[in-house]
């Protein structure tokens, strides 16, 4: 782990099974179904990634197994009739590859699965050289992260100092990755930003604030807060 972020390279697969642009149909299935897995990239001689080949275009040739689609002079193929009709990955792959850089961090790596919808992402270099595969999966295992570890590095690294009073006033707990902060703080506008802090440690997975503000102090009647402030202001005689 790189400091307090986890990266893509602390959670990524490094040993991957990768396919030659020149695999066969057979070969892909007979990889995809002996190492269980639903897509495979593909590399080039230099093993830098040219595209990935997924369960979904490998079945393009059953979908239009029985099909006769109109092949007339202005018929449009249908959308994978191309990936049917293919015998090798590099026929078959999806090109360019969606991928991802080993220092991205987690948050990056889930956002582009979900905007992407894919389930694995391979892992290269700024060349291009295939380093790993990272898959949902692996994006999990920050939340199994010891609660006593989340908790000092809330303490240590995420409160002291950002709050005026350090942490002495605030109490940490964490229990199955639920953060609960209670205590006092001096100035509640520092909750909102204490929350966000707190939510983007590596493993939590929901923040529970329960800080107070000061105590406050008892209004008094105005002839005696003017006393009060009297006596604030008045120079005291020295001993």
């Amino acid at each position: 782990m790189h400091g307090s972020v986890y990266t893509v390279s602390d959670v990524m697969t490094r040993t991957v099974v990768a396919l030659a642009a020149g695999a066969t149909f057979k070969e892909i299935v007979r990889t995809v179904r002996g190492q269980r897995i639903s897509a495979l990239p593909v590399v080039d001689t230099r093993k830098r990634v040219v595209g990935v080949v997924s369960e979904a275009d490998l079945l393009r040739k059953e979908e239009f197994r029985d099909s006769a689609p109109d092949r007339g002079p202005r018929a449009r193929p249908p959308e994978g009739l191309e990936k049917a009709q293919a015998i090798t990955a590099a026929d078959l792959m999806t090109s360019p590859a969606v991928t991802v850089h080993p220092g991205a961090t987690l948050a990056q790596a889930a956002r582009l699965m979900a905007r992407r919808k894919i389930k694995r992402l391979p892992v290269v270099d700024d060349d291009g050289v295939l380093r790993g595969i990272v898959s949902r999966s692996d994006l999990l295992r920050a939340f199994l992260r010891p609660d006593h570890d989340i908790a000092q590095e809330i303490r240590h690294e995420v409160l002291a100092g950002r709050l005026p009073d350090g942490i002495d006033s605030v109490r940490v707990e964490v229990n199955e990755g639920v953060v609960t902060l209670t205590g006092r703080v001096p100035d509640t506008s520092v909750v909102p930003l204490a929350v966000r802090l707190v939510r983007s440690v590596e493993g939590v997975v929901d923040v529970r604030a329960e800080l107070t503000g000061p105590p406050h102090r008892p209004a008094l009647e105005p002839d005696l807060a003017q006393e009060e402030d009297g006596r604030r202001h008045t120079p005291q005689p020295r001993a």
